[in-house]
Order: structure tokens, then C-alpha cells, then sequence
């Protein structure tokens, strides 16, 4: 296990990092998974045991087990707390109220009281705003987030599921108030979803954002039970919980890549997807979720296994973005240039220099 600076901050994390979305099973958060207890703290422990020092949840997962859950598995495995980074996260909707959601400063400020109650704890080491809420001025949300930092209630702060735009926005107004600021990206991004290279990771990589990817199996597209030819198994997630959305015309070509690279190297083709996201320099700490304690074994086991470069140029041309405006407007404007090396570079080439900036 390797550790990365999170953000411009001086606290390191695991760069993979124990998710708890299957925790507790209440309501809508059934589909994904419902461990209990017993379960749970076998999961956390072996996941510590295993190196990961990062562990990510929620507010709204399983309304509020997830949380509660964490935090009892914390206590009754009793390591040391400044051993641990807890993250939480504030948007969704917890209670019936009309400001029971969003990211108002009235909500951001119940909403950390009840999380820390939740795990038993009186700081957060990362807290993240759980996504965009139109209803609310940016300028208030990052306000609200510095006095739950000034308050010692968290440690830093994060945005989670933001456009590039809103995101900079943020980081613009908190750097010319003094205020903190955002130090991490927890965003969608797998092998079979690579969105995030077009603008958020180089605007991340500029401002110097860890990023943080969550779902790197594509909801369990990746997981190995599914073949570029074939439906997925029935009792899988996708089949009762089909998100997040990827792009169908790339996927078998990417499920093909895996398992050519699975079969040389020996390892499963969930451990080489998760081993190829651990290539790309701008990735701080992937998100890994589980349901059985083999499932995690093996996903922790991606931080032993080195693909071959031509490993990873198989992988890389497989799952390659199109081009997109303005991306092909660039390169075609600057291909005519006769200035030579001053021409501004086209979208792939942003997207290399993001790939190899930290």
C-alpha cells in the first residue's frame, strides 16, 4: 500500500480507500448492499489491516446506518484514532423538512452535528459536499464549510459529483477570502468511464484537488462476472441497480482488453481494472466498495500488481475517449499554425499532460 498527500494538505492517505455504501441496506440502498454489524467490522478490519487509513461515508447511506455502523465497528476495534481518516459527506435529502437537503448553511451545519453523533466522533478529517444544489449560492456553501473547519468539527473539506466550472468557482472565491478550500474531487471515474480526463482532472491537477474516484468497477461491470458477448448474471447489482451510465459501444471492447490482460497476468480482472486507475498519476485514492470480505481481499490486492507498459497501451487505446468540441476545434485550428511549438495543444494532449501531472 502507498500513501498520497491528499490535496495541499501535509495528511497522506491510502491510495485505496475503504468505501461503506454497503452498509446497513435501509430504503433505496438496499440494491447496493445490507451488512450488518458482524459483517461490517470484519470488512473495516481487514481493510486497516490491510494498510487502507481511509474510509469514506455518507449521510444519506442507508439513511444513516451506514454512518452509525462505522462508527460502531471504529469503537469496537479500537485503533487510534489519529491512525484513521474518517470522510462524510452533506447534500442529500434526511428528513421531510423543505431545508432538510441541499447545501445551505443551515443544513451543512445540523447536518455535522448529526454525522459525528452517528460515528461517535468529534471531528471529521474530510468533509464533502455530496454533490451540486442550485437552490444554494456557492459563496454561502463554502462559507458555511469554513466554520465547520474553524470549528474543529473537520479537518478539511471536499466537493463530490461537481462540473469543473462550480468546482473552480469555489476554489477561486474561498482562495480570495481565505477561507478553505476544497482539497479533494470524489468523482466518477473507471476504465469504462473516463469523463472526468476532459476537464475536471486537469482542472483538479492545476489547482492541485486530489481526486478521489468513486464506483472504479462501474457499478460491477468490471467486476469479472460480466463477458463483452454475454448478458450479466442475474443476481448481480447491475441487474436491480443500473448505474452508474457507461458507454455501451465502448464497453466490450474494454471488458476485452481486461480479460486479455487478466489471463496474462494472472489476476482477476476486477484487481487489473483497479490496477490500471492506480497508473494514472492524477488519482490520489480509489473508492473500493465490498460486500464479502474475499471480494475486499482481492480488490486491496490491485496495490501488489505492476502491469506491463504494453499492458497498460492496450487498456488505454480500449477504453480511449472520443474526441469532443472543443477538443477537435483546437487541434484543428492549430494544426495550421506556423508558429510550431507555440500551438495550443489538442484535447489528447491535455489529457496526457493531465495524466502525468500530480
Amino acid at each position: 500500500m502507498r500513501y498520497n498527500l491528499l490535496g495541499q494538505t501535509g495528511l497522506y492517505v491510502s491510495e485505496l480507500c475503504l468505501g461503506t455504501m454497503t452498509f446497513g441496506g435501509a430504503g433505496f440502498w438496499k440494491a447496493i448492499g445490507e451488512l450488518k454489524t458482524a459483517e461490517v467490522e470484519q470488512l473495516v478490519g481487514t481493510a486497516l489491516d490491510g494498510g487502507v487509513n481511509f474510509i469514506d461515508t455518507a449521510d444519506v447511506y442507508s439513511e444513516g446506518d451506514s454512518e452509525r455502523l462505522l462508527g460502531a465497528a471504529l469503537k469496537s476495534l479500537a485503533r487510534p484514532r489519529e491512525q484513521i481518516v474518517v470522510a462524510t459527506k452533506v447534500r442529500g435529502r434526511t428528513g421531510p423538512g423543505i431545508n432538510e437537503v441541499g447545501l445551505s448553511r443551515a443544513h451543512i451545519l445540523a447536518s455535522i452535528d448529526r454525522s459525528l453523533a452517528r460515528l461517535g466522533l468529534d471531528h471529521v478529517d474530510l468533509y464533502q459536499i455530496h454533490g451540486f444544489d442550485p437552490a444554494t449560492p456557492l459563496e454561502e456553501t463554502v462559507r458555511a464549510l469554513d466554520d465547520v473547519v474553524r470549528s474543529g468539527k473537520a479537518r478539511y473539506v471536499g466537493f463530490s459529483n461537481l462540473p469543473a466550472w462550480a468546482a473552480s468557482k469555489a476554489l477561486t472565491f474561498a482562495a480570495a477570502h481565505g477561507l478553505a478550500r476544497f482539497q479533494s474531487a470524489q468523482v466518477y471515474y473507471s476504465i469504462a468511464g473516463r469523463d472526468i480526463e476532459r476537464e475536471i482532472a486537469p482542472m483538479c491537477a492545476a489547482e492541485r484537488v486530489a481526486i478521489l474516484p468513486w464506483s472504479p468497477l462501474a457499478g460491477g461491470l468490471l467486476s469479472g462476472r460480466f463477458d463483452p458477448d454475454k448478458k450479466g448474471p442475474a443476481d448481480a447489482r447491475r441487474a436491480s441497480f443500473d448505474f452508474p451510465p457507461v458507454s455501451m459501444e465502448r464497453l466490450p471492447r474494454v471488458l476485452s482488453a481486461l480479460r486479455g490482460v487478466s489471463e496474462a497476468t494472472g489476476a482477476s480482472v476486477a484487481r487489473v481494472a483497479l490496477a490500471w486507475m492506480l497508473t494514472r498519476p492524477f488519482v490520489t485514492s480509489i473508492i473500493i466498495g465490498a460486500k464479502r470480505k474475499e471480494q475486499l481481499v482481492d480488490n486491496l490486492a490491485a496495490t501488489e500488481l505492476r502491469l506491463a507498459p504494453e499492458h497498460v497501451a492496450s487498456l488505454d487505446a480500449a477504453s480511449a475517449l472520443p474526441m469532443e468540441y472543443p477538443g477537435w476545434m483546437v487541434e484543428f485550428q492549430n494544426a495550421r499554425d506556423p508558429r510550431g511549438d507555440t500551438r495550443t495543444p489538442t484535447e489528447a494532449e491535455i489529457r496526457a499532460a493531465a495524466l502525468r501531472t500530480k
